[in-house]
């Protein structure tokens, strides 16, 4: 919106600053990180005093985390909140790109919202059906890709490999909803432990700001030999909004947490994150630079596919996370390493912009 507004007014003065894209992702940051201090408390007390109980917790889960119960949930809609003000001031609204991303946010935060809700209402960890979320996910994931994918090619780029990419023609929108849906749902699993999701989420924010930035610059794309994506620069302010916002929610998350993400904000963010991905041309790198949440979402998945066919566990407790405090591993510690090894993870994917 101040970029319309700068743009008319043929950025004169001060508003000239507003036409840098590296000064609107700093200004995202910040703007999204006060609103979101500002409105923390009182959203938070707001919270406790209409849920009451909180969220549910899992009775078969770890025994140290039953002196949770209490804590209210749904603190993603102050991610949200911040977030899409962020977003509306400092993104050029002009940009498809912009809005596909800003639907599967906020469309995906919907959902999440609805899931916690029913949990909360139910004073259940169930939620939603599974196949309900699911397909609702597909049908915004897929629409937002179908928006997306109109102003590029559908081809996959091949990090490591400059030039080298596979012609999917039109299973790309296909692969492209599974990207951001399984990013979603990636991100809510590893939301299980205190600043556990946060963290890694402004790490992956941050090096996708950057890969954003370069894939929208003509020069700097041909110079590292990655696809370039008219505008894709704007996706930085994303990313900074991203950052700013979890920033101050982690203020409030930090153990021991005084509000829980939820669904609402795993989502969310991890649907963005999606979005991004596939709007800059980067899935893979997505892959690698969340590692973490790829290796989350797969405990799971191994975990209930070994359990059905043999009777037998992989890991002592999934998502992977809980296998580690199974093993004796404090929250504080399995939450610390993991965000080094989403740092390791971050600094491997940037790699891949030049090792091609």
């Amino acid at each position: 919106m101040l970029y319309l507004i700068a743009e008319y007014f043929e950025f004169s003065g001060l508003a000239n600053l507003i036409r840098y894209q590296t000064f609107r992702a700093g200004a995202a940051l910040m703007t999204a990180l006060v609103i979101g201090l500002i409105i923390g408390p009182k959203f938070i007390n707001m919270l406790r005093v209409r849920q009451g109980k909180g969220q549910p917790i899992r009775e078969d889960g770890p025994q140290s985390h039953l002196a949770k119960r209490g804590t209210p949930t749904m603190g993603g809609l102050m991610i949200m909140i911040a977030l899409v003000v962020s977003m509306l001031l400092w993104m050029d609204l002009s940009s498809p790109l912009v809005w596909a991303c800003l639907m599967v946010t906020t469309g995906f935060g919907l959902i999440g919202f609805l899931d916690d809700y029913d949990k909360v209402k139910k004073r259940s960890t169930a939620g939603v059906s599974g196949r309900v979320r699911l397909l609702a996910e597909f049908t915004v994931a897929g629409l937002a890709a179908w928006i997306m994918i109109g102003h590029t090619s559908t081809n996959l780029y091949v990090p490591f490999l400059s030039g080298h990419y596979i012609p999917l023609g039109p299973l790309y929108f296909v692969f492209a909803a599974f990207v951001i849906v399984g990013a979603g749902n990636a991100v809510n699993l590893t939301d299980g432990l205190d600043g556990l999701a946060t963290m890694p989420v402004v790490i992956a924010a941050g090096t996708f700001a950057i890969i954003a930035y370069l894939a929208g610059r003509a020069d700097f794309s041909a110079y590292l030999g990655i696809p370039h994506v008219p505008r894709a620069g704007e996706l930085a302010i994303l990313c900074a909004g991203i950052m700013g916002a979890c920033l101050a929610f982690l203020w409030f998350n930090a153990p021991p947490a005084a509000v829980f993400m939820g669904d609402t904000g795993s989502l969310a963010l991890g649907g963005a994150l999606g979005a991004i991905a596939v709007a800059s041309r980067h899935e893979i790198v997505l892959a690698i630079v969340g590692g973490l949440f790829v290796a989350e979402a797969l405990s799971v998945i191994i975990q209930v596919a070994v359990y059905k066919r043999t009777g037998k566990r992989v890991f002592k407790m999934a998502p992977i996370h809980h296998h580690f405090e199974q093993l004796g591993w404090k929250e504080s510690t399995v939450v610390i390493r993991f965000w080094i090894v989403s740092i390791v993870l971050a600094l491997i994917g940037l790699s891949t912009l030049k090792l091609r």
